[in-house]
């Protein structure tokens, strides 16, 4: 093997140059989502993964097409064309409208010199609706276990329908029309089988991590989250002179509690006060997110508001946990919360100064009373 020489067969360079394609593409997708979440950009990984995978494909198919525009063997990249909009159709149920979709495939065909062929414009309404339909049963196949059967049971006639119209165009010979379309459905599977265990390798992954920061009892970020939260907040808000207010709150009596109904019952005390207080959150705009940081502690972070800003909702939420009541066997539970309240001061050197003041303004309300609000 030299710089000029391959003496490897072109299926095997083509099958390691196509899993090269998409490797590339997983591997820049998780990191623009890290880089995004890292950021805290708002938006959803959905957007980045729909935007970034057409856009991914496109240059592809048309960089590469460009390299036999006008000659006779134009035909030679389709498989790679065909498996690109398997991949954005299928595995990454990338959703284009007929408004978007129609226009590209009209600008490729101008771009590719084939407006003029009834053989393009037959394979360009087939590739329409074969790219509708790949959307239709990924959504179908989805969790079956005879989702690979199904997807190769409905894209195989539509692959020969293809190659056929560029057989007519090209006018190659049937050994050639019956190599490719078989090339075809060997890359189709082994792409399949690499999707899929990259798609499970990446649940995996997406599973540890929520593992690692969410607490499984009330469904918040667990006390890491908050640690890797505040301290990407408290940074940004000394380097951009942005405001940051911290409520935390606790479970009054909660030992009580437990002690007097038991740790079964104070767990769900606990997952109904989280219930609640997420309510609260869904009807707000703005990022705000939220913490369980000890057994009866929450915090909530109000990147981007000022102390005064932040109260609405501090009193949202204070009324709203102020009023449930947690219905157990024969009896209810009044549940009600002490709130502490801060923000950012030019004082604060590191996120402790401010976690530190909000505790104080937290036991401030414990010790004056209970069921109330200390803002300072």
């Amino acid at each position: 093997m030299t710089w000029s020489h391959w003496q490897v067969p072109p299926f095997i360079t083509g099958v390691f140059f196509i899993l090269g394609v998409l490797t590339l593409y997983w591997v820049s997708y998780n990191w623009l989502v890290s880089w995004a979440h890292v950021r805290r950009v708002r938006v959803k990984d959905d957007v980045i993964n729909t935007w970034y995978g057409v856009i991914y494909m496109l240059v592809f198919v048309f960089s590469i097409q460009a390299l036999l525009i006008g000659q006779g063997n134009a035909w030679q990249f389709m498989n790679f064309q065909l498996i690109a909009i398997i991949f954005c159709a299928y595995f990454l149920n990338i959703h284009v409208s007929y408004f978007f979709f129609f226009p590209v495939v009209l600008v490729y065909m101008l771009f590719d010199g084939s407006l003029g062929y009834w053989q393009s414009w037959a394979h360009a309404v087939t590739l329409m609706i074969f790219f509708t339909l790949l959307n239709v049963i990924r959504i179908k196949c989805h969790g079956r276990q005879q989702n690979l059967a199904l997807y190769l049971g409905v894209v195989l006639p539509f692959w020969a329908l293809l190659w056929l119209w560029m057989k007519l165009k090209y006018d190659f010979s049937w050994a050639t029309y019956w190599h490719e379309w078989l090339y075809l459905v060997i890359f189709e599977i082994l792409l399949y089988v690499y999707v899929s265990m990259l798609a499970n390798d990446s649940e995996l992954k997406l599973r540890l991590a929520q593992f690692a920061s969410h607490d499984a009892l009330t469904q918040t970020g667990n006390f890491a989250a908050y640690t890797a939260a505040i301290k990407d907040y408290f940074e940004d808000s000394q380097e951009h002179q942005q405001p940051l207010t911290m409520m935390m709150f606790d479970v009054d009596h909660f030992k009580a509690i437990n002690d007097t109904y038991g740790h079964s019952i104070g767990d769900v005390v606990l997952r109904e006060v989280a219930a609640t207080v997420q309510t609260v959150l869904a009807a707000n705009e703005g990022q705000i997110e939220f913490f369980r940081t000890g057994g009866e502690e929450f915090n909530l972070l109000f990147p981007g508001y000022t102390a005064p800003a932040a109260a609405s909702v501090v009193n949202q939420v204070f009324q709203a946990v102020n009023h449930l009541e947690v219905h157990t066997a024969g009896t209810v539970i009044q549940v009600s919360i002490s709130v502490g309240v801060s923000a950012v001061g030019t004082e604060d050197q590191s996120p402790m100064d401010l976690f530190n003041r909000v505790d104080r303004n937290l036991y401030h309300s414990k010790r004056n009373g209970r069921m109330r609000v200390t803002i300072a």
